[in-house]
């Protein structure tokens, strides 16, 4: 995924078209804030779900590709954990060294943030981005020094686990049982320019932990009992394709946006279902969680609130509606307009939707040619680019939807 084209698109692009000043007009100074947006270096990212998948040794085999291309690359941070094959992957690699802190009787080793800038290099290699700072640092977090490299005009390439995002703490604590103490938040994934999914299978992962590649073998059996259980893994493993799959999606709105693209690619399928109080509801929503399911898609419920609708008469009608939508795992939307039509067309562009689900119209064909279009002949008409399925009415029939 590359989130950040869009981002660096927006950030330099108006800082750097200002017209020039009238002539004998002093220029004005730019704001220091600006300059750092302009000159902000890029930050790629390797996301990980659980210690053992390979971050650091993909980052650093990466690392390796773009030094041998003649990359100005240096090591500001990175932890080996006593892996041989992660060590001997940083072999040869420039490294700036570490900042000598003593803390408590100790000394402790952490990035030297203020060296790195001094160094200038192209690139930056920073592990561990959750991390907490030895107290005497300059910042408390290693995320806040990654910042303020890259507000320096220096890349950097970086790792975290996907456990260690603000807003899945709870999450992963319902999972796992474990509170993840170190965090960071959620912005810094959000504003990396590139981020990449080091993917394992949860049982790859125990085999590799198994064979002592991960921790020292006396270590294995307390983590294969706790955080390392197979559920565990398989969950957190789901949050990290899922954070990714965010990221890919967000990517490709920005990169649509900027280019003005009218019709999106449609990269999975959602199945947009039309809803309004009646028989053929439940029906339309069923049909579309199979639809979805079937497609291993997204699915949304949409009711549109038109003007003068008696809301009060079908309330309970909707919720239960509603209900039955989330409990399929679909994502219910209720929007507001003076044409149902206009809004469910607005709604799945917006969202790319690939399937749109309503009820047959009852009117006849009379009353169209009197009254204009029925709302299906209409997104029919107006929606070449996505599929519309008009699901029989039972009422018609004689017949209740069950």
């Amino acid at each position: 995924a590359q989130p950040g084209a869009r981002r660096e698109a927006g950030r330099r692009g108006p800082l750097m078209s200002g017209a020039d000043p009238p002539t004998g007009e002093a220029p004005q100074a730019e704001p220091f804030a600006l300059k750092t947006l302009r000159n902000r270096g890029r930050h790629k990212i390797f996301l990980g779900y659980a210690p053992g998948v390979g971050k650091t040794f993909t980052m650093l085999a990466e690392a390796q590709r773009r030094f041998k291309r003649g990359e100005d690359l240096v090591v500001g941070f990175v932890e080996t954990h006593g892996r041989e094959g992660t060590a001997e992957m940083a072999e040869g690699l420039p490294v700036v060294p570490r900042k000598q802190i003593d803390y408590r009787g100790k000394v402790f080793e952490e990035m030297d943030t203020a060296a790195v800038i001094a160094r200038k290099p192209e690139w930056a290699l920073v592990d561990e981005l959750a991390h907490t700072n030895i107290p005497g640092s300059v910042h408390e977090k290693r995320w806040q020094s990654v910042d303020e490299i890259l507000a320096a005009g220096i890349n950097v390439i970086s790792t975290v686990n996907v456990q260690h995002f603000e807003s899945l703490n709870d999450t992963v604590y319902e999972i796992t049982n474990v509170r993840v103490r170190e965090t960071l938040p959620d912005s810094i994934l959000d504003r990396a320019d590139e981020v990449v999914l080091v993917d394992l299978t949860a049982d790859a992962l125990i085999n590799r932990l198994n064979r002592g590649v991960v921790y020292d073998l006396d270590k294995i059996p307390g983590a294969l009992s706790n955080f390392f259980r197979r559920g565990n893994l398989v969950a957190l493993r789901e949050l990290a394709l899922r954070k990714t799959a965010e990221e890919v999606d967000e990517s490709l709105q920005e990169y649509i946006d900027e280019h003005e693209i009218e019709t999106p690619w449609a990269t999975e399928d959602r199945v947009v279902v039309c809803i309004k109080a009646g028989p053929v509801a439940k029906k339309l929503v069923r049909r579309g969680y199979r639809m979805a399911k079937r497609m291993q898609g997204k699915l949304f419920v949409v009711h549109v609130h038109t003007p003068g609708e008696t809301l009060g008469r079908h309330h309970a009608e909707l919720a239960e509606l509603f209900e039955l939508a989330r409990n399929l795992g679909g994502t219910v939307v209720e929007l507001s307009g003076d044409s149902e039509a206009d809004v469910i067309l607005h709604f799945a562009r917006e969202h790319r939707a690939t399937f749109v689900v309503l009820g047959q119209s009852r009117r006849s064909r009379m009353d169209e040619i009197l009254r204009g279009s029925s709302l299906i002949a209409r997104i029919m008409r107006e929606t070449e680019e996505i599929d519309v399925l008009a699901v029989a009415d039972p009422s018609k029939a004689g017949k209740e939807a069950g």
